[in-house]
C-alpha cells in the first residue's frame, strides 16, 4: 500500500508542517474539508468584521456619555446587543464547526498511521530498532491529536491576526494624530504616529518573546518523550505483574520507575524555569499595554483635538494591532510545543520511510509458492548486531511429511521460524515459503475480547457457532472454559501458560493451515496434555504438514523426519 504520506526528509520546519498537512486536503474527504474549512474562515473574517464595528461603536457610545446624550445612549446599547449576539453566535458555530474540522482530520490522520505502523511488520521492525523510534503508540494517539488541533487554531489564529492588523491599521492610522519635532535644524512629521507605535512595541515584544523562551521547543520535545517511557514503563510492570511478584524484584522496579520519572520531574523544572520567565515577561508586555496607547494619545485629548469617544476608539484600535502583532507572543508557548509534536510526527514517518519489509532487502529472495515444498537455499541468518548465527546452504520441507527440529537453545531455531514467516529482517538467501502458514510461538498472543474472539483471532469473526467451539474447547482440555465463548475479559491475565498454549492448538484447528510450525509451542504442558494435543492435531488436521521446534524427545513419533540443526549449519 503506498503511502499518502511523505517519503523524503524534511529539513525546513514549514516543509515538515506542509508534509504532514497536504494528504488530507488532498484525500477523499478533501471536499468535505475544505467545505469545513471555508466556514471557518467564513465565521473568522465575520467575527473580525464584527470588532471593527463594535469599534465605530464604543466611539460614538463614549461620546453619547460625555454629551450626556440619554436617546443616543439606549439607541447604542440596543445596538451592542445585537452585535454582541451575532458576535456570540459565531464564535461557538466557529470552535464547533472547528472541532469537527479537527476530530475528522485526527481520525484521518490516525488511520493513515495505523497503516503504515501495522503494514509491512512497520511495528516489529521499529521494536527491533527501538532506538530509532520511541513509543509510536503515544505519537499516533496524542501526537497526531495535538498536531491537529495545534495546526487548526494556529493558523485560524494568524488568519484573525493578519485580517485584524489590517483592519485596524487603517482605524488607527486615520485617529492618531501626526506627531511633529525639531532635531536641531530638521523638521520631522511623523503621520499615523499611533499605528508606528503598536509595531515598534509589538515588534520588539516578539524578539524579546523568542529570546527568553526559545529553550522550550527543545525541553517540549524531550519532555513528552520521558513521559512516554515513564507511562510505558508502569504499562510494562502492569503486564508482567506476576512475573515481577514471583521474582520479588519490587524495589528494583520501584528503583526504575523512579529513575524514569526523575527524568521527568528534572526537566519539568528546566520548563517552569523557562515558563516563569516567558510568564513574567509576556505578562509585564500585557500590563504595559494596557496603558501605553492611552499615554501616547493622552495629550491630544487632553488639548482638546480628540474626543473621549476618539481616544476610546484610538485604545481599542492600539489593543487589536498590538494584539495582531503579538500573536507570536502569545503563542510562544504552544508554537514551540507545536513544533516538537511536529518533530515527534516528522521523525516517525521518516523511520517507517527508512524500514524495508523482509524479503525485499538486498541479497534476500522471499517467495510463497503454492507447490508441495518449503525451500531455503544459500540462507544466513544473522542477528541485529551483524553477527551470522545460521549458516543453512539447502533445507527442503515436504508436503505431509512432519518434521521436528532439535537444537541447543541460541542456535537460531526461532528465528529460523521466523525467517520462514516473513518477519526477520537480518538474512540473506532464498526463501520459498508456503501459502498457507500459521505459527504457534512459546507464548501465544491473546488479544482482548471475548473467549470467542480469542479463538478466531486472527480472523475478526468465526463462522463456527457455539456448539462447535465448545466441543473444540473440551477436545482441548479446556471444559471449564465452554461457558465463557461470550464473555470478554483480559484472558492472557486470567489463564495459565498451559491453558494458552491449549487455547493456541484449539485456534490452530480453526484455522486448518496448510503448514504449521509450533515453536516450543507445548512447552508448559505435562507429557500426557502434549502428546493427546498433538495427537488431536494430527487426527483433525489430515492435510496439515506439522514442523516443530521442541527439546522432549516424545515428540518424534509425532513426526516423520528429525533435523538437527547442527548437522545442516555450515
Amino acid at each position: 500500500m503506498s503511502s499518502p504520506l511523505p517519503t523524503r526528509k524534511h529539513d525546513h520546519f514549514l516543509a515538515k508542517v506542509w508534509a504532514l498537512t497536504k494528504p488530507y486536503w488532498r484525500s477523499e474527504e478533501k471536499w468535505s474539508a475544505w467545505g469545513f474549512l471555508i466556514l471557518i474562515l467564513t465565521l473568522t473574517l465575520g467575527s473580525v468584521y464584527l470588532t471593527v464595528l463594535l469599534n465605530r461603536w464604543s466611539g460614538e457610545f463614549y461620546n453619547a456619555i460625555q454629551d450626556k446624550d440619554l436617546d443616543a445612549f439606549w439607541h447604542l446599547i440596543g445596538e451592542f446587543s445585537i452585535l454582541a449576539t451575532i458576535y456570540i453566535i459565531a464564535a461557538v458555530y466557529q470552535y464547533y464547526v472547528t472541532s469537527i474540522l479537527q476530530i475528522r482530520w485526527r481520525r484521518w490522520l490516525t488511520n493513515v498511521y495505523f497503516d503504515r505502523w501495522l503494514d509491512g511488520h512497520a511495528y516489529y521492525l521499529m521494536e527491533m530498532r527501538h532506538e530509532e523510534s520511541d513509543n509510536p503508540d503515544q505519537r499516533i494517539s496524542e501526537d497526531i491529536d495535538r498536531f491537529t488541533d495545534a495546526t487548526l487554531n494556529l493558523t485560524i489564529g494568524l488568519l484573525r491576526s493578519v485580517v485584524s492588523l489590517v483592519s485596524f491599521s487603517v482605524i488607527l492610522w486615520t485617529l492618531s494624530q501626526a506627531v511633529a519635532f525639531d532635531i536641531g535644524p530638521l523638521h520631522v512629521d511623523i503621520p499615523g504616529f499611533m499605528l508606528w507605535a503598536a509595531l515598534l512595541y509589538a515588534g520588539l515584544g516578539s524578539i524579546l518573546t523568542h529570546y527568553v523562551g526559545r529553550r522550550l521547543i527543545r525541553l517540549n520535545f524531550t519532555q513528552q518523550r520521558y513521559e512516554a517511557d515513564f507511562r510505558f514503563s508502569m504499562a510494562r510492570l502492569r503486564e508482567n505483574s506476576e512475573r515481577v511478584a514471583l521474582y520479588g524484584a519490587e524495589e528494583t522496579e520501584k528503583s526504575l520507575l523512579r529513575g524514569r520519572f526523575n527524568m521527568v520531574w528534572q526537566n519539568f523544572w528546566r520548563i517552569m524555569r523557562t515558563q516563569k520567565r516567558l510568564i513574567g515577561f509576556t505578562s509585564a508586555y500585557s500590563q504595559i499595554a494596557i496603558i501605553f496607547p492611552m499615554l501616547i494619545a493622552a495629550p491630544a485629548y487632553f488639548s482638546g483635538a480628540m474626543q473621549l469617544g476618539g481616544l476610546m476608539r484610538v485604545v481599542s484600535a492600539f489593543g487589536r494591532v498590538q494584539d495582531a502583532l503579538s500573536w507570536f507572543v502569545d503563542n510562544y508557548a504552544s508554537l514551540a510545543a507545536w513544533r516538537s509534536v511536529v518533530d515527534r510526527l516528522t521523525t516517525m514517518n521518516e523511520n517507517m520511510d527508512n524500514l524495508v519489509p523482509p524479503g525485499e532487502r538486498d541479497g534476500q529472495h522471499y517467495t510463497h509458492e503454492t507447490t508441495n515444498h518449503i525451500e531455503l537455499h544459500q540462507v544466513v541468518l544473522r542477528v541485529p548486531d551483524g553477527t551470522r548465527l545460521l549458516n543453512i546452504d539447502s533445507l527442503t520441507f515436504n508436503a505431509g511429511e512432519h518434521t521436528l527440529i532439535h537444537a541447543p537453545s541460541g542456535s537460531g531455531k526461532s528465528v529460523l521460524f521466523r525467517t520462514l514467516a516473513g518477519i526477520w529482517p537480518w538474512w540473506s538467501g532464498t526463501v520459498k515459503a508456503g501459502t498457507s502458514q500459521l505459527f504457534l510461538p512459546q507464548t501465544p498472543y491473546l488479544p482482548i475480547g471475548t473467549l470467542r474472539d480469542v479463538l478466531s483471532y486472527p480472523d475478526r469473526h468465526s463462522d463456527h457457532d457455539d456448539d462447535a467451539l465448545r466441543a473444540l474447547l473440551r477436545q482441548c482440555r479446556l471444559e471449564k472454559l465452554e461457558d465463557q465463548l461470550h464473555i470478554e475479559r483480559h484472558w492472557a491475565h486470567l489463564l495459565s501458560p498451559g491453558e494458552q498454549q491449549r487455547l493456541a492448538f484449539a485456534r490452530a484447528i480453526l484455522k486448518q493451515p496448510d503448514w504449521l510450525f509450533l515453536d516450543e509451542s507445548s512447552s508448559a504442558l505435562d507429557l500426557d496434555t502434549e502428546q493427546h494435543l498433538y495427537a488431536l492435531i494430527k487426527e483433525q488436521l489430515p492435510r496439515t504438514t506439522l514442523i516443530s521446534i521442541a527439546h522432549r524427545a516424545s515428540l518424534n513419533a509425532f513426526h516423520d523426519r528429525v533435523i538437527d540443526l547442527r548437522d545442516i549449519s555450515a
